[in-house]
């Protein structure tokens, strides 16, 4: 009797202790979920890292409820609730959004790959999207004709510069390069463009940029120039009298990363679609965007792999009055 009743109190122990470890990680994920602009950045951009995949943390919530049906803790299902809520508040909106309804512009957003052996193949899909605006990345000289080629029909309009096209249905006006090369990248990186747009609902000036790669290293997450390329375009938004403005390219960044805040706290992100477009082959992350001010993005989704390391991705713009 002795032996058991000292067994039956090393089991209730154990129990606690897988319990408390149980209520502790669903704490913590709901904790990084919502306070992650806590996270400090100074120590190899963890921060900037956790955002890059924040969304992905709510995989830990079926993960935790397993182990809490597996050893029967009423208290660690119902911790768990507490990520899934604040996974729900953070991203619901995303994954049970409403059809978005009407719209006035389709915009098709793609990085080309420079190292693409099928420029017409690719145009050609990006064709099919039958977008009103298809904006490009990693364009090169040698690429340029192809897409010139498929494109020009249904879309005559065109602006290029450096390693960034646009190609749009309707007029383009004051077309003109941005500048936005970190300190010590050449005068030949040109990865920057603005474009007013002559749509049917009225005028929209449009930015095409593919803003510096990032990279994970020993050191952690080196997006230095990437946070510097984003601050110099925000600043050119900022300054741009334009009365609604699109914002569409490559920024290798997520939405919720606080190096694109310069772009983000004055652009609105869709209301519905997560279409993580990197990498095309197990896409985790959208750091391909269509990004709005005064317009509304309604809704963000991907297209079929084009052989590119990025999926293209097409967004539903209203204009408005």
């Amino acid at each position: 009797m002795v032996v058991r009743g000292v067994r039956d109190a090393q089991e209730r122990r154990s129990g606690r202790r897988w319990e408390y470890g149980l209520v502790a990680c669903a704490l913590c994920v709901a904790g990084l979920l919502v306070l992650h602009s806590a996270v400090p950045n100074w120590v190899g951009r963890l921060g900037s890292f956790l955002e890059t995949f924040l969304p992905w943390l709510g995989a830990a919530v079926p993960l935790l409820g397993g182990v809490a049906l597996l050893k029967r803790s009423v208290v660690g299902l119902l911790a768990c609730l507490v990520p899934a809520l604040a996974w729900f508040w953070m991203f619901g909106g995303l994954w049970f959004g409403a059809s978005p309804g009407s719209y006035d512009l389709t915009v098709v957003q793609h990085n080309v790959a420079d190292d693409k052996f099928d420029p017409s193949g690719t145009a050609r899909a990006l064709l099919g999207a039958r977008g009103d605006l298809v904006a490009v990345q990693e364009l090169t000289p040698a690429a340029r004709a192809a897409y010139e080629d498929v494109l020009g029909g249904s879309l005559p309009h065109r602006a290029v510069r450096g390693t960034v096209g646009l190609w749009s249905a309707y007029p383009l006006s004051d077309v003109r390069p941005v500048d936005i090369r970190p300190a010590g990248f050449p005068d030949s990186w040109q990865r920057g463009l603005r474009a007013t747009v002559a749509a049917p609902e009225g005028e929209v000036a449009v930015y095409v940029a593919h803003l510096p790669s990032i990279r994970l290293g020993a050191t952690g997450l080196a997006s230095a120039a990437r946070d510097e390329s984003a601050a110099l375009l925000g600043e050119q938004i900022a300054s741009d009298p334009a009365e609604r403005l699109l914002v569409v390219g490559d920024l290798n960044g997520t939405v919720q990363d606080r190096g694109l805040d310069p772009l983000t706290s004055q652009l609105s992100a869709p209301d519905a679609g997560f279409a993580f477009s990197w990498p095309a082959s197990l896409p985790v992350a959208r750091i391909d965007h269509v990004l709005g001010k005064e317009v509304e993005v309604t809704e963000v989704s991907t297209l079929d792999s084009t052989g590119s390391d990025h999926l293209p991705i097409v967004g539903r713009v209203r204009l408005g009055s």
